[in-house]
């Protein structure tokens, strides 16, 4: 299956600019790039930069809000079947914010994003699948009147989309597990031996294999779960930390005894290949990861530092069934362990998986808040990994990422 990103850099979405009278005609073709920005409710497209640096000097005074067009379709790469629901896809004019030069020459197209606003994300969600997919985005710029340069006025007959850029993301490398388990790792500058976080996502990020979808992408650019931790201001916590996501092949929850070695093999082997400080390696994970996150400690007992399960599942998936994590390995869990959730969380019970695991696991500690609310937005109450993503937690004046910090095994 060919990478998302390689079908953005073939050039997918051309568009002609229109000729206006008293403008100079060009036949330059000129590549754009999608800038985007995983917000803490995902992934936004917030601006074009087209590659207009080797046209001359653009006079900036030029540009305005009305210059340009910038048309947005995103559509699912999986073929849907009947009565199948996909929720963020859309065919719709982006309005521009504003209109500038870089440092660089190039002109920027600030595009209009928030939280929660339709027509800029990057990811879709299969309802039917429980899945989100990185969305086929196909961008149309249309130049509406010239631009002065130092010569004259300039209208570009032709745009190339290129590739989707979001620094943070592309900052984390892919990789490959010997068991075949993909992940995507970030690395530290400096010298010295460095923590390992270990993020592992929640069940709307794993592959879809019936569909032939396994991406690498998503665990990035769903949430800041994995990002939060490659920031300058947790590496400044962590002294540096190494950052790994690895990418379930289905639902953590499905199979955890046949994914805990896997992840434990790409644990293992970066400590071998990279100067990681096997004392100080955490598990952090949200929802599915957040069960997953204790069952690694409860096979693991004496790899990790510090487990943080966010909103994680302990109970029961069916009535009567058995539980996830029982109460006898919630009790012999010997890592120090923080606990998140969200008392409004209607997707995974409060009481029945987070509270009731931290009245088990000796010495744990729990953070419970009433909303998930960040910047005046509120989200669903189950995205309480938000908080973690942004350091929130605090007991007796000490947050999280600096608890995590201090841990050692």
């Amino acid at each position: 299956m060919l990478n998302r990103r390689s079908l953005l850099a073939a050039g997918a979405g051309a568009a002609v600019g229109l000729t206006l009278p008293g403008a100079a005609e060009a036949s330059t073709t000129v590549k754009f790039t999608l800038d985007a920005r995983t917000l803490d409710g995902g992934e936004q497209v917030v601006a074009v930069i087209l590659d207009t640096s080797r046209l001359g000097r653009i006079d900036p005074a030029s540009l305005t809000t009305g210059t340009f067009t910038v048309h947005a379709k995103a559509t699912s790469p999986i073929p849907l079947a009947p009565g199948d629901q996909i929720f963020s896809e859309y065919d719709l004019d982006r309005p521009v914010t504003r209109a500038r030069l870089d440092r660089h020459g190039d002109i920027v197209l600030d595009l209009s994003y928030a939280e929660g606003q339709l027509g800029g994300g990057t990811l879709g969600y299969i309802a039917s699948k429980g899945r989100n997919v990185q969305l086929d985005l196909v961008y149309t710029i249309t130049q509406n009147k010239p631009i002065a340069v130092r010569h004259g006025a300039y209208t570009i007959k032709k745009f190339v989309q290129g590739r989707l850029s979001n620094p943070e993301v592309d900052a984390f490398g892919y990789r490959t597990s010997g068991s075949g388990m993909k992940y995507r790792l970030y690395s530290p500058g400096g010298h010295g031996r460095r923590p390992l976080v270990v993020w592992l996502h929640g069940g709307g990020e794993g592959a879809s294999l019936p569909d032939n979808y396994y991406d690498n992408e998503t665990t990035l650019r769903a949430n800041r779960g994995a990002l939060g931790f490659a920031t300058p201001e947790a590496q400044r916590i962590f002294g540096g930390a190494y950052v790994v996501a690895p990418q379930s092949t289905s639902f953590w929850l499905q199979d955890g005894d046949r994914f805990a070695p896997q992840i434990a093999e790409i644990v293992r082997d970066l400590a071998r290949r990279y100067p990681i400080d096997r004392r100080r390696i955490h598990v952090v994970g949200c929802s599915n990861g957040g069960y997953m996150s204790l069952k690694m400690t409860t096979v693991y007992p004496d790899l990790f530092a510090a487990s943080v399960p966010i909103c994680g599942v302990v109970t029961s998936l069916t009535p009567g069934g058995p539980p996830m994590i029982t109460d006898a390995e919630l009790r012999a869990i010997d890592t120090p362990t923080w606990l998140v959730a969200s008392l409004d969380d209607d997707t995974v019970p409060p009481q029945a998986n987070t509270v009731h695991a931290d009245d088990l696991i000796p010495g744990s500690r729990v953070s419970l808040y009433d909303h998930v609310v960040w910047n005046g937005h509120q989200f669903p109450g189950h995205w309480s990994w938000i908080y973690v993503a942004r350091n929130d937690p605090r007991i007796d004046g000490t947050h999280i990422w600096q608890w995590m910090s201090h841990r050692r095994s």
